[in-house]
C-alpha cells in the first residue's frame, strides 16, 4: 500500500500556450492548454505540497495577465477538494522560484519550506543586474524572494545544497543546476518507502512541460527535446530529463509534469465545479478517493 496519497491539483491555466515553448524548436505548430498546478501528498502524519502556486494580486496578477492565465482559484478553495486547508500543510518543496511555483508562500502559515540554496543565491544575483538583463529574472516576482527570507526569519525555511535523500520520509530531491532556472530541483517520491523502490514517482517542476519532451513529436524517431525556456543550457535540460526518466524506472507516466494536460487521461481524474482538474496519482491506506 502506498505511503502517500498523491494528487495533482489544477488552480489556473493558459488555454492557448505556444507549443514552441513547451518543446524547443517546433515553430508554427500551434498551441496547447497549459494547466497551472501543484502537487498534494498526504501520509506519514504529514501534509506535503510540491510548489505553492501564486497569489492573484499585485505583481503576481500582473504576470498572470501578461502570460494569459485564466480561471485562477486560490489554495483554500482548491485544497478543499481534498479535505485540506492551507493551515494543515506541514511541508512545501519549492522546485524553483518562478511566480506560479513559489508565489503563495504567505498563504501557508504553518508550513516549512524547502528550496535549493543555489536558486535563492542566483536569483538575488540576477535581480542585482541592470534592466537590460531582465530576461534572467523573467517569470519571477522579487516579492517572493523577500517572502522566502521572511520565512527564514521565522525558522520556516530550509535551504538544500544539491541532492538530498529523505528530505522528508521517502522523499528525495535532486538539483538540476542551470536548467530552466539556476537551481531548479525535481522531487522523487518512493511511495513504498524502500530505497530500491518499485513504486517511484518523479515530480518534474518545470524541467519538462509535457511527456513529449522525452520523445519529441515523431514517435518513429524518438529524441529528448527540452523545453523552450531556460536561463541555463538546453544540454543541461536534456540530461536532467534523462536523469528523471531513469529515476522513474524508464516509465514516462511516472514522471509527473504539472503542466501536462494529458495527466487527466492517464490517471483517475475529475473536473470540479470550478472547471479545474483533480488528478489522483496514488491513494494511501484508508484514504478516500477524491475523483469518484
Amino acid at each position: 500500500m502506498a505511503d502517500y496519497s498523491i494528487w495533482v491539483l489544477e488552480y489556473a491555466a493558459v488555454e492557448l500556450f505556444p507549443l514552441s515553448v513547451m518543446l524547443y524548436g517546433p515553430q508554427y505548430k500551434g498551441t496547447r492548454k497549459l494547466p497551472y498546478g501543484y502537487v498534494l501528498l498526504k501520509g506519514r502524519d504529514r501534509v506535503v505540497m510540491i510548489d505553492t502556486g501564486y497569489d492573484h494580486v499585485n505583481y503576481g496578477k500582473a504576470l498572470a495577465d501578461a502570460y494569459g492565465v485564466s480561471n485562477y482559484h486560490g489554495p483554500r478553495e482548491v485544497l478543499a477538494e481534498c479535505g485540506i486547508a492551507p493551515e494543515d500543510v506541514t511541508d512545501i518543496l519549492i522546485t524553483h522560484a518562478h511566480f506560479d511555483h513559489m508565489g503563495a508562500i504567505h498563504l501557508f502559515p504553518n508550513a516549512t519550506f524547502y528550496v535549493q540554496k543555489r536558486e535563492l543565491d542566483k536569483w538575488a544575483w540576477a535581480l542585482s543586474l541592470g534592466s537590460e538583463y531582465r530576461f534572467l529574472t523573467g517569470g519571477g516576482d522579487p516579492a517572493d524572494i523577500v517572502k522566502a527570507v521572511e520565512a527564514a526569519q521565522s525558522g520556516r525555511l530550509k535551504t538544500i545544497d544539491g541532492d538530498q535523500d529523505d528530505v522528508l520520509p521517502g522523499i528525495d530531491v535532486r538539483l538540476a543546476a542551470d536548467t530552466h532556472t539556476y537551481g531548479s530541483m525535481y522531487v522523487t517520491v518512493r511511495n513504498d518507502g524502500a530505497r530500491a523502490s518499485e513504486d517511484t514517482y518523479v515530480f518534474a517542476g518545470d524541467l519538462i512541460y509535457t511527456w513529449d519532451n522525452f520523445t519529441g513529436l515523431d514517435p518513429s524517431d524518438p529524441q529528448i527535446v527540452p523545453i523552450g525556456l531556460a536561463v541555463g543550457s538546453q544540454s543541461n535540460l536534456i540530461f536532467a530529463s534523462a536523469a528523471m526518466l531513469k529515476d522513474a524506472g524508464g516509465e514516462h507516466r511516472r514522471v509527473i509534469p504539472v503542466h501536462e494536460d494529458r495527466l487527466r487521461t492517464q490517471y483517475p481524474s475529475r473536473l470540479t465545479d470550478a472547471r479545474l482538474q483533480i488528478v489522483e496519482i496514488a491513494l494511501g491506506a484508508g484514504e478516500t478517493s477524491r475523483v469518484q
